[in-house]
């Protein structure tokens, strides 16, 4: 079912116009930043206020389910990998490794994930950890290197990495309703996503 033949394209407007004022709010790494203390709390905050790191971790949840052939352990590969990941760039970025194009490829996160959702691509497990991991890696730079100064790092990644996996769980949970629902649905969210992520690229070029 193509874009063409939605039964109204009020809905398709209204998330593509949401998306294009959504670049001021979105790189809100500097969140963490704004906290006088950190802690878990602060760093659980952090992702669900950040709108790059929210949208690209609910499109993880909504693809693993909309793309998934059947319920099962299979649906956490995505979400598990985007995680691990992130955990693993967190920890390079306290250590203060240097990787060049950290925001960029944060918001080709967002092109790509909301594609993903767009076009319920199925592909095996371990293909999809990897494809989202290989984003997750730039997100947890960012948090790793707001970090890497503060003595509580611990408590406040752990925060993030919770927050992480909430948004992972209600993205997988919206996407299994979705599976149900009318097909363009769900292509306008990931659409919005990815029309997100082509915004914060041009702002960046």
């Amino acid at each position: 079912m193509s874009f063409s033949n939605l039964p109204s394209s009020r809905p398709l407007r209204a998330l593509l116009a949401l998306a294009t004022l959504l670049p001021a709010a979105a790189f809100a790494h500097t969140g963490v930043d704004s906290h006088t203390h950190l802690d878990f709390f602060a760093g659980f905050l952090h992702p669900v206020t950040g709108m790059d790191h929210l949208a690209a971790m609910v499109a993880v949840g909504l693809w693993s389910a909309l793309a998934a052939r059947r319920a099962g352990p299979g649906l956490l590969w995505g979400p598990l990998g985007f995680a691990g990941m992130l955990l693993a760039g967190a920890l390079l970025g306290l250590q203060g490794v240097q990787l060049p194009a950290v925001e960029p490829m944060i918001a080709a996160s967002l092109l790509v994930t909301g594609l993903l959702v767009v076009t319920r691509w199925h592909i095996p497990g371990i293909a999809a950890a990897l494809i989202v991991g290989v984003f997750a890696v730039f997100h947890g730079l960012a948090h790793g290197y707001e970090l890497a100064a503060a003595p509580s790092a611990w408590a406040t990644l752990a925060g993030m990495l919770t927050a992480t996996v909430l948004l992972h769980l209600t993205g997988l949970g919206a996407g299994w309703v979705l599976r149900g629902a009318s097909v363009w649905l769900p292509r306008v969210a990931g659409a919005a996503v990815a029309l997100f992520g082509v915004t914060l690229l041009a702002r960046l070029a």
